[in-house]
């Protein structure tokens, strides 16, 4: 069984999709197990996810040591005495070290693995009772066969069984998580429940968190122009022409296939500032002729003469610089590829908007303000 490592070290054992499915009606560990068996089954049938996997099983072969309190008391034999045969026999126990050759050797003791191969053997185990007589352990314990869980894991105080999965091919997290959240809302009793562990859980306390970025970013760069120009008004013209490069971004990714994850998202938010920094250059230009004595029309029609072999130098030479990005190979390749095509397409169609709208956009922006003013 191949488990891919985690994409942030530290954050589960395996990547991909990690979910604990929860008994909270206290049905019993067999049933988590069956709810759990058909949940994987029904997501392996899902075309978004694949690998959908389970180590939780309740019927593991298990031996049980029924303890005879009665027989131990009328042999004489203390607990302690017992609890020790079964860990010095069975499991180990430290001696001490000693020094030999220039090394340090531990002594452990522990029977050999052919005294203690299968259960019968248990009952063959000697220890002595208070009175220095030694006696088999099966006189005093019965070892019985049984069935049950190796390891109970609990979350959020709820007995669970961890299921971990992967995103099928041409699926992101998002869309698979939202998938067995679906599943889970449609085929689940009211005694089962789910919450997500490990790197899911934080990729799903994180949803919502990039909008947030995206309007910071905007607000970020709105602010600093506002003091530059001394004017509530005229930023707007900078920052309109941002859904022009959104555009390209999203044009690239959809060309080349790629998902909208992480590395497209960091892509957008430097897009935000490049894209605003192409405007700038024609409305700081457009506003010195205008507060020259020329109309809103001319100043625009200037600024976007003036300004239009250094848009195209400063865009081209980022443009052209991205471009090992775009064709990176080995590994890592994919993240870079992303980050790339969304840089790209977005500051190509940015530029060439920018040219046309942005001079627009000054030209009604500042109409209507001195119109308002007078």
């Amino acid at each position: 069984m191949v488990f891919p490592i985690p994409s942030l070290p530290g954050v589960g054992m395996s990547g991909g999709l990690t979910m604990m499915l929860q008994d909270r009606g206290g049905v019993g560990l067999s049933a988590l197990q069956q709810t759990a068996q058909e949940f994987m089954n029904d997501g392996n049938a899902q075309s978004g996810l694949t690998g959908m996997y389970s180590t939780f099983r309740a019927n593991v072969p298990q031996l049980f040591i029924d303890m005879d309190r009665e027989q131990i008391l009328a042999k004489n034999v203390s607990m302690s005495s017992v609890f020790n045969g079964l860990q010095y026999y069975l499991g180990s126990v430290y001696i001490n070290d000693f020094t030999l050759y220039n090394r340090i050797f531990q002594v452990k003791a522990q029977a050999k693995p052919e005294f203690r191969a299968d259960a019968e053997q248990i009952n063959r185990i000697e220890i002595r009772n208070r009175d220095g007589e030694m006696l088999p352990l099966g006189a005093v314990v019965r070892v019985e066969e049984s069935l049950g869980p190796q390891v109970v894991n609990r979350y959020n105080m709820y007995p669970s069984a961890k299921i971990m999965g992967q995103p099928a091919e041409g699926y992101s997290s998002g869309e698979a998580m939202t998938i067995v959240e679906n599943m889970a809302d449609q085929k689940l009793s009211s005694s089962m429940g789910m919450e997500w562990a490990d790197l899911s859980y934080q990729e799903k306390a994180a949803q919502g968190s990039s909008n947030i970025i995206y309007i910071l970013a905007v607000i970020l760069v709105y602010l600093v122009l506002a003091a530059q120009y001394e004017s509530w008004s005229i930023p707007l013209s900078v920052c309109l022409s941002v859904p022009t490069a959104l555009l390209g971004a999203v044009v690239a990714l959809m060309v080349g296939r790629m998902d909208n994850n992480v590395y497209a998202q960091v892509g957008i938010v430097l897009l935000i500032g490049l894209c605003t920094k192409t405007a700038i250059l024609i409305v700081e230009f457009a506003k010195g002729q205008r507060d020259g004595g020329k109309s809103p029309h001319d100043a625009a029609m200037a600024a976007a003469r003036l300004r239009f072999r250094a848009v195209l130098m400063t865009a081209f030479s980022f443009i052209l610089g991205v471009l090992p990005l775009l064709m990176a190979s080995g590994a890592g390749a994919e993240s870079r590829k992303v980050l790339g095509a969304t840089v790209f397409g977005g500051m190509l169609v940015a530029t060439v908007a920018s040219l046309i709208a942005v001079p627009m956009l000054y030209y009604i922006i500042q109409t209507a303000k001195e119109k308002i003013s007078s």
